[in-house]
């Protein structure tokens, strides 16, 4: 049985990846898709603010016994570039509110961090 803690980390982990992972599509997208360097640095350069040392909360990671592992169908439909990029922002949005909440139990520092990560993403959202 997990404890608490072991519980908030698992939840720490995922989230610290999946925000990571939407980010670096989007990043990606911008730059290979519309060669835009500024947009593209921008996201790189919030990739990396949002980069905190993740060995603690990776010893919780059981992607094994992910209950949701299997994608939603909704999940694997994407139309186009715009599209890609629209539900992958989503993604890191909702992972950096995660984050934040998740960190007001442990570092309250950490979490404007990512509190300040959701607020840089809504604005590069409307950008793109």
């Amino acid at each position: 049985v997990m404890t608490n803690k072991e519980r908030l980390y698992r939840v720490i982990d995922a989230n610290l990846n999946r925000l990571k992972e939407g980010l670096r599509v989007v990043e990606d997208v911008r730059r290979y898709g519309f060669d835009d360097l500024a947009l593209a640095k921008k996201i790189k350069t919030l990739r990396h603010k949002a980069k905190i040392p993740q060995n603690e909360f990776l010893k919780f990671r059981d992607a094994a016994n992910d209950v949701l592992k299997p994608s939603l169908k909704d999940e694997q439909a994407r139309l186009n570039l715009d599209d890609l990029q629209t539900a992958n922002i989503k993604r890191a949005q909702e992972s950096a509110r995660v984050l934040e909440e998740c960190f007001k139990l442990i570092d309250v520092k950490i979490s404007e961090i990512f509190k300040a990560v959701r607020y840089e993403l809504y604005e590069i959202e409307k950008e793109i």
